[in-house]
C-alpha cells in the first residue's frame, strides 16, 4: 500500500523549506517511526519519520530542493520488504557505475552526479550521516588530483591524498537556511533598529555563596535538578521588567505593545547555531522550574528535537557569552524585542569596599536595547535593578 510522504505543515512565520537530508533510500527497509527524512527550516530542522514498517518506494524531492508546506516529497509502501540483493543488482547498476556502488549510500544529488560523471561510488570518501555519500563529498572527490583516488597497496592501508607543496585549499559550502536566516535577522536587527548598550558589573559572591550553601538540599530536594546562575539571572530579569514596562515592550509599526507578562528566552548555541527557546510566564516560575526548563532546552537543541513553537515570541532575551570565556560584550537584539541582556566570564578583580582593597568574583552585564522605545534613563535604572536584585538575591524572593 503506498502512503504520500508530504513535507511538515509549516507555521505562518515560515514559508518554505529545503529537504537537508534522505536518511533512508529507495528499497532500503523502515521500522515505524524511524527517521527517513530531515526538512530544513529558517528555524529548526524537522524530522519525518516512517509512518508504518515498509520501503522508501521513489523520492520526489531530492536533496537540496526547496518544498512548501505539506508538498509531496516521496512515496512510502507499507509492509513491503526490503529488496534481496539479487533483486535489487538492476537498481544498484543504475545507481552507480561501480560494481561495489550497492554497498555505497548515496542521496539523490549525488547520485546524479555519479551517473552523469561515471564516477566509482565506492572510491569517494562519505561524510554524510550514517556514511551517506552527499553531493559535497561527489564535488570534492572530482576535484582530487588523480593520486588521490589510486587503489591503496592494501586493504587495511587508509587512502593517502597527495596536494602540491604550497596549495591553499578552499572548500566552498552553501550557507544552511538557518544560518541565512540568523544572518538576515541579525542584519535587520542592526539597520532597521536604534540599537544602543549600556554596561554595568555585578559582584556574584553573594549568588555563589548562597548556592554553595544550598546547592545539595537543592538539587536532592528537586529530584537531581541543579541550582546554577541563569535561574537568578532569569527572576532578577523578570522582576525589573515588571518595574519598567517598556523593556518588556515591542513595536508593531507606529505603535507600541506592552505585554503583561514575562516570556524569557534563552540564547543557546548549537552546532548550527544560535536558537533562542522561549521559557513562558517566568514570573510564575520558581527557581527549580526555570533550571528545569533550561536543562530540557539544552538537551533538545544539542538532539535538534526543539520545535517551532518552542522558539517562537518571547518578550525579552539573556545570552551567555561568559560560559566561552567573554569577560564583555555588545548583544545583538532579537527583534521584535526591545532589549537583550548580556552575561559574561566571572572573573576575579580588586575591587574597594567600604574603603579597603578586596578581590572579588565580578561579571560585567551589557544590556542592549531599542533607543527608540526605551531612554537612556530606563536603560540604565533597569540595568541596575538587576544588579541590585543579584547582589542581594533575598530581594528576588521578597520582591523589594
Amino acid at each position: 500500500m503506498a502512503i504520500e510522504i508530504k513535507a511538515p505543515q509549516f507555521p505562518e512565520s515560515i514559508a518554505d523549506g529545503t529537504i537537508a537530508s534522505w536518511v533512508k533510500q529507495p528499497g532500503e527497509a523502515c521500522t515505524r517511526d524511524e527517521l527517513i527524512v530531515e526538512v530544513e527550516t529558517d528555524k529548526v530542522t524537522l524530522e519525518i519519520l516512517a509512518p508504518a514498517d515498509g520501503v522508501i518506494r521513489e523520492i520526489v524531492k531530492a536533496e537540496d530542493d526547496t518544498v512548501l508546506s505539506e508538498e509531496l516529497i516521496g512515496y512510502f509502501e507499507e509492509g513491503a520488504a526490503a529488496a534481496t540483493p539479487e533483486a535489487a543488482a538492476p537498481v544498484a547498476a543504475q545507481a552507480s557505475v561501480s560494481s561495489s556502488a550497492a554497498d555505497v549510500k548515496l542521496s539523490p544529488a549525488a547520485r546524479k552526479m555519479v551517473d552523469e560523471q561515471g564516477i566509482d561510488a565506492s572510491s569517494i570518501v562519505a561524510t554524510g550521516k550514517g556514511g551517506l555519500i552527499t553531493k559535497e563529498d561527489v564535488v570534492a572527490a572530482t576535484k582530487k588530483p588523480a593520486a588521490a583516488v589510486a587503489p591503496a597497496p592494501t586493504p587495511a592501508a587508509k587512502p593517502v591524498i597527495e596536494v602540491d607543496a604550497g596549495e591553499r585549499v578552499e572548500k566552498r559550502v552553501p550557507m544552511t537556511r538557518m544560518r541565512s536566516r540568523i544572518a538576515e535577522r541579525l542584519l535587520d536587527a542592526t539597520q532597521s533598529t536604534a540599537m544602543l548598550t549600556t554596561f554595568n558589573e555585578v559582584d556574584m559572591g553573594p549568588i555563589m555563596e548562597l548556592r554553595k550553601q544550598y546547592k545539595d538540599m537543592f538539587e536532592k530536594k528537586h529530584n537531581g535538578t541543579r541550582l546554577g546562575f541563569m535561574s537568578f539571572f532569569v527572576k532578577a530579569a523578570t522582576e525589573a521588567l515588571k518595574r519598567f514596562p517598556a523593556v518588556n515592550a515591542s513595536i508593531d509599526g507606529n505603535d507600541v505593545v506592552y505585554h503583561g507578562y514575562q516570556d524569557v528566552g534563552i540564547a543557546v548555541s548549537t552546532e548550527k547555531g544560535l536558537v533562542v527557546p522561549v521559557l513562558r510566564d517566568t514570573d510564575q516560575m520558581g527557581l527549580a522550574d526555570i533550571e528545569a526548563g533550561i536543562r530540557n532546552y539544552g538537551l533538545r537543541a544539542r538532539d535538534g528535537k526543539l520545535g517551532i513553537e518552542d522558539m517562537t515570541g518571547g518578550t525579552f532575551t539573556i545570552t551567555n557569552g561568559g560560559v566561552f570565556g567573554s569577560l564583555m560584550s555588545t548583544p545583538i537584539l532579537n527583534p521584535p524585542q526591545a532589549a537583550i541582556l548580556g552575561m559574561h566570564k566571572i572573573q576575579e578583580r580588586a575591587m574597594v569596599v567600604d574603603g579597603e582593597v578586596v578581590v572579588r568574583p565580578m561579571m560585567y552585564l551589557a544590556l542592549s536595547y531599542d533607543h527608540r522605545l526605551i531612554d537612556g534613563k530606563n536603560s540604565v535604572q533597569f540595568l541596575v535593578t538587576i544588579k541590585e536584585l543579584l547582589e542581594d538575591p533575598a530581594r528576588i524572593l521578597l520582591e523589594i
